[in-house]
């Protein structure tokens, strides 16, 4: 069996309803993982299971969820082993970033708003996950979906960008404190994708042309690029990864 098979492995993917998120767990699903899906709005999120179970029948779980309450994440859990009895792999990608313009002029709700969801979300699911993943004894992959942000401040992103920061030193913590279970805790800080999300950015033809100069791939990248890291991490081939950051931006953080 191939070291990036996910046969008989359960994930649970937030932010799940398209993008990044949706494109991953599609990649779950056909490497042969389980996944439950999530996304604040059922009307979003559930379209999406059901065309995952389409193809690859009683695969996939949608539920609709707020990850930046603790309840709310900690169900998703809880509702992985109910229906599949265990949890192999968390990713975290669910973010907002209700805030673009000077750090000066943002509000005390706008920073709430984010690091409840970015930071607090994060943490609260990678807590749930690990917890139960301790309780198998047999390991598991958490990954946390963090941003070129994190480590190079974006242009008038400031909050979402010390969010990100904060998220790939979460990471890194918890890669010291699980590595004694076996769990494995990575980042993957994307550059520019073409999804809704970043939408402000590359359709704005100034902003989009400074980012192609700038990228050595001279274009940003279709969420589908991120699948094969991400399925490196969930996969036994990263059992000796833990803690790592990889950048995935069409070399952007290079220039």
């Amino acid at each position: 069996m191939s070291k990036y098979d996910l046969d008989g492995k359960v994930a649970i993917v937030t932010g799940a309803s398209r993008g990044i998120g949706e494109a991953i767990a599609r990649g779950f699903v056909e490497a042969g993982a389980s996944v439950v899906i999530s996304s604040r709005k059922p009307e979003n999120i559930l379209p999406v299971a059901d065309s995952i179970n389409d193809q690859y029948p009683d695969r996939a779980i949608g539920v609709p969820a707020h990850t930046g309450r603790r309840v709310e994440t900690i169900s998703l859990v809880e509702l992985a082993v109910e229906k599949f009895e265990r949890i192999d792999i968390a990713v975290n990608n669910a973010s907002t970033n209700p805030h673009f313009g000077p750090l000066l002029s943002s509000e005390e709700s706008q920073w709430d708003k984010i690091f409840e969801v970015n930071v607090k979300g994060y943490f609260w699911l990678c807590q749930a996950a690990a917890l139960q993943m301790i309780k198998q004894g047999q390991g598991g992959k958490i990954i946390n979906i963090a941003s070129i942000a994190g480590v190079e401040p974006g242009f008038m992103m400031g909050i979402y960008s010390v969010s990100k920061a904060a998220i790939i030193m979460l990471t890194k913590s918890l890669a010291i404190e699980l590595g004694k279970d076996n769990i494995q805790v990575n980042a993957i800080a994307p550059g520019f994708v073409r999804t809704s999300f970043s939408k402000a950015l590359w359709d704005n033809p100034s902003i989009y042309d400074s980012i192609i100069r700038r990228t050595p791939a001279g274009r940003i990248a279709k969420p589908e690029e991120i699948i094969g890291i991400t399925l490196y991490l969930a996969s036994s081939a990263s059992d000796f990864t833990t803690g790592a950051v990889y950048m995935v931006d069409g070399g952007y953080t290079l220039s």
